[in-house]
C-alpha cells in the first residue's frame, strides 16, 4: 500500500500490554508502511493509559458555544479537543481492535464519545448528519477469540465502521485474527498475510 498521506494516528484499544494479538499485528503494520516510506510519522493513543468518560459537565461544555465557555467547561473538553487534534491531523487511522463480549472494549467506546461532537467533527444538515473528517483512510486491525468477524454475534466491527463513517471516515479495511481460540496459529498466519499484502 504506496501511502501518499504520511501521518498516521495508531489507537490501541486492548487493555493487555503482553500477548496482545491486535498490538502485535498492528506493530507489524506499522513496521512495514515505515520501511515503505521512511517519513511516515507515526502518533500513538493507547487507551490502556486510561481514557475519561463523559458526564454531566462535558455535556454541558458541549452543548455550550465555544464564545461562552468558562474555565471549567474548556477544562472538561481539553482531553476531547486533545484528541480531535490528533484525529484531524492524520491522514490514516490505524486502529487495533480486540472484541470483548461481542463489542468493542469500553475504553474505544468512551473515545469514540469523546471525539464524536457536534459542529467539530460532525454536523447536522437537513438530510441528516454530515461528518467533517472526510479524506482519511482507517485500517482496523481487529481479533476475537470465539467470534467470527462480521457475524450475527459481531457487533464490534459494525459499530466502529459506522462510528468512523459518522465521523466523515468512509476508506475502512478491516483485517482479521478471528476465533483465535478455535485455531490461534492459523487466525495469527492469516492476519499477517493480509497485513503484508497490504503493506506490499
Amino acid at each position: 500500500m504506496r501511502l501518499s498521506s504520511q501521518k498516521i494516528l495508531r489507537i490501541d484499544a486492548s487493555m493487555r500490554r503482553a500477548g496482545s494479538v491486535t498490538r502485535d499485528l498492528t506493530d507489524r503494520l506499522i513496521d512495514k508502511l515505515r520501511a515503505e516510506n521512511q517519513e511516515v510519522s507515526v502518533v500513538t493513543r493507547d487507551l490502556a493509559d486510561g481514557v475519561p468518560m463523559i458526564d454531566e459537565t462535558w455535556i454541558g461544555a458541549n452543548f455550550t458555544d465555544e464564545a461562552a465557555r468558562d474555565d471549567n467547561q474548556r477544562a472538561a473538553l481539553a482531553v476531547s479537543d486533545s484528541l480531535i487534534a490528533e484525529l484531524q491531523a492524520a491522514d490514516t487511522l490505524v486502529i487495533g481492535l480486540p472484541v470483548y463480549n461481542f463489542g468493542v472494549p469500553a475504553a474505544l467506546k468512551a473515545w469514540v464519545d469523546l471525539v464524536a461532537r457536534a459542529r467539530v467533527t460532525f454536523r447536522y444538515s437537513e438530510t441528516g448528519p454530515v461528518g467533517l473528517l472526510t479524506g482519511k483512510r482507517a485500517i482496523i486491525v481487529a481479533a476475537s477469540g470465539g467470534v467470527p468477524l462480521g457475524s450475527e454475534a459481531d457487533f464490534a466491527t459494525s459499530y466502529l465502521h459506522h462510528a468512523l463513517a459518522f465521523l466523515g471516515i468512509t476508506d475502512v479495511t478491516f483485517i482479521g485474527a478471528e476465533r483465535l481460540t478455535i485455531d490461534a496459529e492459523a487466525a495469527r498466519r492469516s492476519a499477517e498475510a493480509a497485513v503484508d499484502a497490504l503493506a506490499a
